[in-house]
């Protein structure tokens, strides 16, 4: 039987998406629920799967093509008797006809496995069905290579690495590609933030012992409690909700004419992938304790990262935190995301010299940075909301008496 592969319904407020990756070509053998072909839209990355065990009979629409919902991309010849001729091709070319283990993954873990040189089938997946995500791939990596035996030693010399390619002398290659649809969607948002809000930066420090204190004392009892490790962006998140707590339009955005205020708390986390920067939401961050706020950061990363978020990870959000401290960001100025108010820069941690009490002492110390729309937040506001942060990451007790 012959079955049409169409373009699923697309995300709300998505009109269309771009054909990214065929994992398969006309003519092989496909299993039921195998990735077929990633669609790239501006927010997400859809996997069209196959419905059913066949062959891949015809690819219609070829990647980088433009296509809408419900547009045929290909034709699927479902049944055993369509197997014959892919098989009789594979065992001609000394191939198996059936799809491997390494087709089934995403696109971000197939990637890692060509550049690792290993194969799914090798790999136990704790992912959904069992599919492997990139910590399981990354993790085995790092087994074999603590479990490889050194080399022994040899009296001939070793081969010299190959030198990196050297630009010819008068030559001036260039290479066009198209833009993305997500690093297109990233720009046309940072543009917009630029052209419709009045963003001023406010800038603050913070003195992290306390919270490297408590880090220090509670790692190992945290990890076991909850299954995953403390890490400095539970802190983070709580001092922000206490922050917006007292400041409501710091948690408020503009709607035309209306300020909205919002009764809840949906913290924006930026997250760096690939294909481009996204911020999913930690929904209701407010009713979160600090192991479930680590788990679902955690979560949201792998998914990221994997691209399966979906377009409820994606949307919404009252306040943004981004971390330019993992690539060793020591200050900067984040851009909104709109339509929201303000976004909190956190930095790199650097121990430096800073005067306690009337005496010098070496502090691990991190830049604050709060973007802010000048329409809605006052100076003041942003200044003292940014102290609060301050003065609850020094002192974290006030995390846990709310003051």
């Amino acid at each position: 039987m012959t079955i049409e592969i169409r373009v699923p319904q697309l995300p709300e407020s998505v009109s269309s998406a771009t054909v990214a990756t065929w994992h398969a070509k006309a003519g092989d053998a496909v299993k039921r629920e195998q990735n077929l072909v990633d669609l790239e839209t501006d927010k997400v990355m859809l996997e069209v799967p196959s419905t059913a065990d066949g062959v891949l009979k015809e690819v219609r629409i070829a990647a980088g093509a433009t296509v809408n919902a419900g547009d045929i991309i290909g034709i699927l010849e479902e049944g055993a008797a369509a197997k014959a001729e892919p098989a009789a091709a594979a065992a001609a070319a000394g191939k198996p006809a059936t799809a491997t283990a390494d087709d089934a993954q995403s696109p971000a873990v197939r990637k890692l496995l060509a550049e690792l040189n290993l194969t799914a089938s090798a790999i136990p997946g704790s992912g959904k069905g069992g599919r492997l995500t990139v910590e399981d791939v990354k993790a085995h990596a790092t087994q074999q290579k603590d479990a490889a035996p050194s080399a022994a030693p040899s009296s001939a010399p070793a081969p010299s690495a190959t030198p990196a390619p050297r630009r010819m002398a008068g030559s001036r290659e260039e290479q066009r590609v198209p833009m993305t649809r997500i690093r297109a969607r990233i720009a046309e948002r940072l543009v917009e933030a630029q052209a419709t809000a009045a963003m001023l930066t406010t800038f603050n420090e913070v003195d992290l012992k306390a919270v490297g204190d408590l880090r220090a004392k509670y790692k190992d009892g945290f990890e076991k409690t909850h299954g995953v490790k403390l890490g400095y962006m539970s802190f983070f998140v709580k001092a922000a909700i206490e922050g917006l707590k007292k400041f409501p339009a710091v948690n408020a955005s503009i709607d035309g004419g209306d300020v909205v205020y919002h009764g809840y708390y949906d913290i924006g986390v930026a997250v760096s992938t690939e294909r481009g920067l996204v911020v999913p939401i930690l929904r209701d961050a407010d009713t979160l304790s600090f192991g479930d706020i680590e788990k679902s950061i955690g979560d949201l990363g792998v998914k990221a990262r994997n691209n399966k978020l979906t377009m409820d990870d994606l949307t919404g959000g009252t306040f943004s935190i981004t971390n330019g401290g993992v690539f060793g960001s020591m200050m900067s100025t984040p851009i909104l995301n709109p339509p929201q108010a303000a976004i909190l820069g956190m930095h790199g941690i650097f121990e430096r010299p800073i005067a306690v009490n009337g005496e010098v002492k070496i502090r691990p110390m991190m830049y604050l940075a709060l973007t802010y729309d000048h329409r809605l937040i006052d100076g003041r506001e942003a200044v003292v909301f940014l102290r609060t942060i301050k003065e609850s990451l020094e002192d974290p007790a006030r995390l846990l008496l709310a003051i």
